[in-house]
C-alpha cells in the first residue's frame, strides 16, 4: 500500500484529477482524498507515515495462518458431519480456535479477503439422473417441442 501511496504523490506532484488517480492506483477517490489531504500538510513523509484506514482487524496474521490450515483440513476434519462448509461453521471455528467471535455474515469477508477463497456451491446430481435417456430427448423430442424464432401461435 506504500507503493500506492508514492506514486499517489508523484501523481499530485503533476497535477493529476484525483478520479484518474483512484483508477490507475486501484482505490476509492476517497482514499485519494484523504492521500492529498496528508500529501498537502505533510508532502510525501505524511503519506509514508499513513497507516491503514479503518478499524483494525481482529484476527492477526498468525490467527488467520492457523484458521485456514483448520479450514483446509475440512469440515468432518472439525468435527462436523458432512464435508461442507458453511458460514456458521467457518465463525464457529474461529472462535474456537482463537477466540474471536464473528457473526457469520461477516465470516464471508474475512474468507474472500484475507484467505482468497471463492463461493462455490457443491455439485448435486440426482441418483437416478440418465444422462443417455436426457441426450436422446434433446435430439429427438425437443426439436419438435420447440418453437420456431418468429412462429406466431393462435
Amino acid at each position: 500500500m506504500e507503493e500506492r501511496r508514492m506514486r499517489a504523490a508523484e501523481l499530485f506532484r503533476r497535477g493529476v484529477i484525483p478520479a484518474e488517480i483512484a483508477r490507475q492506483l486501484g482505490v476509492t477517490h476517497q482514499v485519494v482524498s484523504e492521500w492529498r489531504k496528508a500529501w498537502r500538510e505533510g508532502g510525501r513523509a505524511a503519506l509514508r507515515g499513513a497507516g491503514h484506514a479503518g478499524r483494525p482487524r481482529k484476527l492477526s496474521a498468525a490467527q488467520l495462518a492457523k484458521v485456514a490450515r483448520a479450514l483446509g483440513k475440512g469440515a468432518e476434519a472439525n468435527g462436523y458431519v458432512a464435508d461442507l462448509w458453511t458460514l456458521p461453521r467457518v465463525a464457529e471455528v474461529i472462535e474456537r480456535m482463537t477466540g474471536v467471535s464473528y457473526h457469520p455474515g461477516h465470516v464471508w469477508y474475512i474468507l474472500r479477503d484475507q484467505l482468497a477463497w471463492t463461493w462455490q456451491r457443491p455439485a448435486r446430481r440426482a441418483v437416478e439422473r440418465d444422462d443417455e435417456a436426457i441426450e436422446r430427448w434433446l435430439k429427438r423430442r425437443w426439436p419438435q417441442v420447440k418453437k420456431e424464432p418468429g412462429a406466431r401461435t393462435r
